[in-house]
């Protein structure tokens, strides 16, 4: 079976500093691999996507491969044949299977049955290429630290999940600021805390979380699949709006970031967005970079 990322947690912590190093190399052109070279790569989609296809379906191609896009209706994962069969034919066919869905179960069981590495591009439980991607941003945008004060503010959602399990590998300062019905996955938060090396903050009040922090971080308060209650989150999460009086407590230079698509005016403002310090348009190009990155280091 080949290395898959369906969770950050797959790379151990020196991993996830290879990848660092290799994404470095590869955005400044010190290096550019081509593992893909004469290979397709297939892109399961069960979600729609703007920054995840076209990030991806780049990086393939300036990996020297192909990239296949396959939609929901073309392959309905689990239900016109196993996912588990799903894998075994695409393994003969393809270099590797990135996916797009919502139930992490399903990335799991391509990765247990397939003999090409798996890239999770998004499931409801995580996100792992996007936060290795804003992650990678703040080492470009920060000075060195032993451990940066990263404040979430918003929905205990996949993207929190993914903080975390991030936080379990390497020293984070990791404050969630949420309502107390819209916490994070419980297991990956104890995984978190148990890292001696990390500080988990779990917190309702939103200034408690943004105090003194070198990013204020946060996603919509309703993920794709739970737009239904989008105006029960809203009235949640109000307080936790990422705005110009919550960046004031934050460090003086501390950067504002935001995985998009953005829904301006809820959890953060135009002021914030459009502002110096926030990164968010250069976190959404990294993706393109560690994404390549990860899929070099997985093929390698």
């Amino acid at each position: 079976m080949s290395r898959s990322l369906c969770q950050i947690t797959d790379l151990t912590a020196s991993e996830v500093h290879e990848v660092f190093d290799l994404c470095a190399k590869m955005k400044s052109g010190a290096i550019q691999p081509k593992p893909l070279a004469g290979k397709s790569v297939a892109c399961i989609f069960t979600k729609s996507s703007l920054r995840t296809r076209v990030s991806f379906e780049t990086g393939i191609y300036e990996l020297g491969g192909h990239p296949m896009y396959i939609t929901d209706g073309e392959i309905q994962l689990g239900r016109r044949e196993t996912v588990a069969d799903a894998a075994r034919v695409l393994s003969r066919y393809v270099g590797l299977i990135m996916i797009r869905t919502f139930d992490h179960a399903d990335v799991v069981e391509l990765a247990e049955n397939a003999t090409v590495p798996i890239v999770n591009g998004l499931t409801d439980l995580v996100h792992p290429c996007q936060i290795m991607g804003d992650y990678f941003s703040i080492t470009e945008h920060l000075p060195p630290a032993d451990r940066y004060i990263v404040a979430y503010l918003g929905d205990g959602n996949n993207i929190t999940n993914s903080w975390l399990n991030l936080a379990s590998l390497i020293p984070l300062e990791l404050r969630i600021g949420t309502a107390d019905d819209c916490h994070p996955d419980a297991d990956l938060l104890e995984k978190a805390k148990a890292n001696p090396d990390s500080k988990i903050v779990l917190t309702n009040d939103p200034k408690e979380a943004a105090n003194g922090a070198d990013v204020l971080y946060t996603d919509v308060w309703a993920s794709m699949g739970q737009k239904d209650l989008a105006n029960d989150k809203a009235e949640k999460l109000k307080r936790f709006q990422i705005n110009r009086s919550l960046l004031e407590v934050a460090k003086e230079k501390a950067v504002v970031m935001h995985c998009l698509p953005a829904e301006r005016g809820r959890e953060i403002t135009d002021e914030v967005m459009d502002s110096p310090q926030s990164i968010v348009f250069d976190q959404a190009e990294n993706r393109l970079h560690v994404q390549k990155a990860i899929m070099a280091f997985l093929l390698k």
